[in-house]
């Protein structure tokens, strides 16, 4: 071989190294950790229905990022059951995986949400539990109620617990305070776990002190953290979602229309009212409270109570109807769950006192909205002020006919007196009620006597 051509041999074995070695650096890069994209959804305070939108929307756009994790930080004492249960919906079935960091506590509604997640990390002196409904109040013994709604609790985690591959009876004693687990939890007593015991009975999978360390042994160390926070929707839909707010949007929004409809033409209560529902229905349709049925429901009972109003005046079908449509499209904007869960739960009759709250509200409103009505300065311009009693002289007649025309005044009947018609007078024609019988026209008559501005004939014989 030619030192030309050992050169050449040379040069492209060195080539073929440094590719070699280019697509093994690439190769590494690939797969690394350094590439994944960790969404963290903090879980922290109060779990309401404002919060059911904004976890479901993180984990949808998780879902579309390659290789992405969805890690939910938490730190709640509880909040509402139909809340987390959407919120565990949403984790449980979310198409990546998904990460429960729990620091200090998961407490009631946020054992459920951690529990659905595929792997739990929890911090030292951390617990998770305490999941008894309390709706019926602090008894040793809940009520009938109670006992629908803890039958529902237990069996939703238990089940989330057990396609997680936890133990459901662990789950389950969170719960019930029936349940006893020997070396675990004795009957009387709802299972509340501390960080060692979660990690020993299989309940959490690691120990890690900071969110840097959760990522250190879930082995993404290295990931691309990406904060996630409430949108200004979602803020909107966790304040409207409050029962007390949503009473007091409502009472606002009936009263403005029930102004609007008490006085003709359309201003500012009109338009108060209007912007007040449209923020209730708005709050709740980001929350996933009020679908297009409920829409539905309320605007066609706000049509047929208008079609009452200024079609078919009177209070009848069309304007019960509307009451009621309104009524039911509210009361199931308030609900969350399933109609018959929710009935289950007790949830209806919470709909129902916000809703029956909001229309005391407005009915009491209303009657001191009409008792004051006259007074205010927009309403003088349509209602009568001062009265004209008949000692001042009111009469629906001119009073020179009486003047004019004394008793004893002779007159023709122009048309017949069944007892009232019409008689000419000197040329005049007056309203006229015969004495008694019958007074066929072209009669002559008699005026007798003034009564009610009419005058009061006998027929001439």
């Amino acid at each position: 071989m030619t030192k030309s051509r050992r050169t050449k041999a040379v040069w492209a074995f060195l080539v073929l190294i440094g590719a070699a070695g280019h697509v093994l650096g690439l190769q590494g890069d690939t797969p690394g950790a350094e590439k994944t994209m960790v969404f963290r959804i903090p879980i922290q305070g109060t779990i309401d229905l404002g919060l059911a939108p904004f976890v479901s929307r993180v984990v949808k756009e998780a879902s579309e990022a390659e290789g992405a994790v969805v890690l939910l930080d938490i730190d709640t004492f509880g909040g509402r059951v139909d809340a987390a249960v959407l919120i565990r919906d949403a984790v449980i079935e979310a198409p990546v995986r998904t990460v429960a960091f729990i620091d200090p506590r998961a407490i009631s509604a946020g054992a459920l949400i951690s529990l659905a997640c595929e792997e739990i990390v929890i911090a030292p002196g951390g617990s998770i539990g305490a999941a008894t409904p309390i709706t019926g109040g602090a008894t040793e013994k809940p009520e009938a109620e109670d006992e629908k709604f803890m039958s529902y609790m237990r069996t939703e985690m238990r089940t989330t617990a057990e396609r997680r591959g936890r133990r459901g009876d662990v789950a389950e004693a969170m719960v019930d305070r029936e349940i006893e687990i020997e070396g675990v939890v004795e009957n009387g007593k709802v299972l509340t776990l501390t960080t060692e015991e979660a990690l020993n009975l299989k309940i959490a999978d690691h120990e890690a002190e900071t969110l840097e360390d959760a990522l250190e042994v879930l082995g993404l160390s290295g990931a691309t953290i990406e904060e996630r926070d409430l949108n200004w929707a979602e803020i909107v839909a966790r304040a409207v979602s409050e029962p007390t707010v949503s009473s007091l949007l409502m009472s606002i929004g009936f009263l403005g229309i029930l102004i609007e409809l008490y006085q003709p033409g359309w201003g500012l209560p009109g338009v108060v009212g209007l912007l007040s529902l449209g923020t209730f229905f708005f709050g709740h349709h980001v929350a996933q409270l009020a679908g297009w049925e409920e829409l539905l429901l309320f605007g066609l009972g706000a049509a047929l109570m208008l079609l009452e109003v200024f079609v078919i005046p009177g209070f009848g079908i069309a304007g019960v109807s509307g009451a009621i449509l309104m009524a039911a499209g509210v009361l199931m904007s308030l609900l969350a769950l399933d109609l018959r869960v929710s009935w289950d739960l007790g949830l209806v009759n919470r709909a129902l006192v916000t809703l029956s709250t909001s229309i005391i509200i407005t009915a009491v409103a209303g009657i001191f909205m009409v008792r004051l009505f006259p007074a205010m300065g927009a309403a003088r311009r349509m209602v009568l002020s001062q009265s004209l009693g008949t000692e001042e002289g009111f009469s629906a007649h001119d009073v020179s006919e009486k003047e004019s025309f004394p008793v004893g005044t002779i007159g023709e009947a122009i048309t017949d007196l069944r007892p009232s018609g019409k008689i000419r007078v000197e040329r005049m024609r007056l309203d006229a009620v015969s004495e008694g019988g019958y007074i066929a026209a072209g009669a002559g008559v008699k005026i007798i006597a003034w009564h009610s501005g009419n005058a009061v004939v006998r027929e001439q014989a």
